[in-house]
């Protein structure tokens, strides 16, 4: 069985793809970005996969890569097209290659046309492609810098992409209206720049009279990439929180396990999230935690110090991990919930006041 994850960058409209294999926990991740390292880290430890490879489907120019920072976390291979002229990486690709993970693999399709080192990624059984910026949804990619040459992206789309099963589920690197994905026969009936009636001619005056601005990050993005995403020094890497050992979640905040929480928290605000009768009830409440009821928070986040790090705090952990989120949205800087609520820090033996029957 196939585990397959379609994320989304909403400042560049990049979608990442993870696909991992169930019975060795192996798992590629398909065109990561640079900012949402934490969040792809977070996926690959929640659903116990083990990182193989990050895969590059070209060197793109609207965003960083995140592929040096996953091999820096997990010693994932980087990969990516021979043709693409990048330095750093641990496999170039080339047309009929496989990256396999686990029992599945990806077989690497040579597709020029955006970019000269475009590749797409076709599973084994040829149910899904990952056509990076070549064939997008009801359109193409750009072929007006990189190397882009629109004759080559169509022969690439006609004859590497379009000539898959009809069946064939078509996931692009980019998306700016909201789809998620497409199918070869519905891109060879529908696509307006090269679907089945379009010939040459038509589809390379089309590309050449786009007239679309460049991208806005070109001038930082092609550069990292051609490095496969290693910062030029360390201070561009992402910070880390200092002042607790924290987990990053896939939910998208900072989780604090209870040993964690009882070692810092004299240092801590810890704010309680519950209603009254609860925080004075069995579970009892954490020593010096504040009681904010959530349904109170937003109009009293005022009451907390931006100067000290906040762990929000309920029965479960789930009204304090949306609890986290709203302080997060407030601008405190350094928030975490803590994992399990009271039930798990009462169950672990750690110290409560109030009621306690």
């Amino acid at each position: 069985m196939l585990i397959f994850r379609q994320m989304f960058d909403p400042q560049s409209a990049t979608y990442s793809y993870l696909l991992g294999e169930t019975r060795s926990r192996e798992a590629v991740l398909i065109d990561p970005v640079f900012e949402h390292v934490r969040r792809d880290a977070a996926l690959l430890r929640e659903l116990d996969l083990t990182l193989k490879a990050s895969l590059e489907t070209h060197v793109h120019a609207d965003h960083v890569t995140g592929a040096w920072l996953l091999k820096r976390q997990f010693g994932s291979a980087i990969m990516l097209a021979a043709a693409s002229g990048a330095e750093g990486a641990d496999r170039y690709l080339a047309h009929g290659d496989r990256v396999s993970f686990g029992d599945r693999h990806l077989e690497v399709r040579a597709t020029p046309g955006h970019t000269h080192g475009c590749i797409t990624f076709v599973l084994d059984d040829a149910s899904m492609g990952f056509t990076g910026d070549c064939l997008l949804i009801r359109g193409t990619g750009r072929t007006d810098f990189q190397q882009g040459d629109a004759h080559a992206m169509f022969h690439s789309v006609r004859d590497r992409i379009l000539t898959l099963p009809p069946n064939c589920l078509l996931y692009p690197a980019h998306d700016y209206r909201g789809l998620t994905v497409t199918s070869v026969a519905e891109e060879r009936r529908f696509n307006p720049r090269l679907g089945d009636a379009i010939v040459e001619a038509d589809f390379v005056g089309y590309m050449d009279n786009l007239g679309l601005p460049h991208p806005k990050l070109i001038d930082i993005a092609v550069p990292a990439n051609l490095r496969c995403g290693r910062p030029e020094s360390d201070a561009a890497l992402p910070a880390e929180p200092a002042w607790a050992a924290l987990t990053f979640t896939f939910a998208g905040f900072w989780e604090i396990q209870p040993d964690g929480l009882e070692e810092c928290a004299p240092r801590l605000q810890v704010v309680d999230v519950r209603e009254r009768d609860e925080f004075d009830g069995p579970l009892g409440r954490i020593r010096g935690a504040k009681l904010i009821p959530l349904s109170e928070l937003p109009k009293r986040s005022d009451e907390l110090s931006r100067d000290r790090p906040v762990v929000t705090v309920c029965r479960s952990g789930a009204r304090s991990a949306q609890a986290a989120v709203l302080l997060q949205k407030a601008g405190f800087g350094d928030v975490a919930n803590l994992a399990g609520g009271m039930i798990r820090w009462r169950g672990e033996g750690h110290p409560v006041e109030g009621a306690q029957a």
